[in-house]
């Protein structure tokens, strides 16, 4: 199981940097590049909680906070989170620990909540 964390952990690693390299090069706001769209947004023509994401990601890679935070406002600030999470999970993995944070019933009713009330936020203005 040891082996396994640490597999898991490092193999989580390499796909990040082939994607953020990739990214890097190519910018999400100019149309003709090999960038999935979003599923919902294909099949809605609505924004999800998480559309803008990859945009975000580019401008925070170029150092642009303002248009990044324009991309995906809620993302960008819940963004730590989601980083310490990943790298307390990595960090464990490399020991050979298994790390599985828990998140309640009513913690996810409250993610839940700001996700959807950030989407219907972002559609109606």
């Amino acid at each position: 199981m040891r082996r396994r964390n640490g597999a898991l952990a490092l193999g989580s690693v390499v796909p990040g940097i082939a994607g953020a390299a990739y990214l890097w090069g190519t910018d999400p706001h100019q149309p003709g590049h090999f960038l999935p769209r979003c599923p919902f947004n294909w099949a809605t023509g609505l924004l999800c909680p998480a559309c803008g994401g990859t945009r975000m990601a580019y401008d925070l890679m170029h150092g642009h906070f303002a248009a990044a935070f324009h991309d995906n406002a809620l993302l960008l600030l819940v963004s730590p989170a989601g980083l310490y999470l990943y790298g307390r999970w990595l960090a464990e993995g490399l020991r050979g620990r298994s790390y599985q944070p828990v998140l309640r019933p009513y913690g996810q009713a409250v993610v839940l909540g700001v996700a959807v009330a950030w989407a219907v936020l972002r559609n109606t203005l």
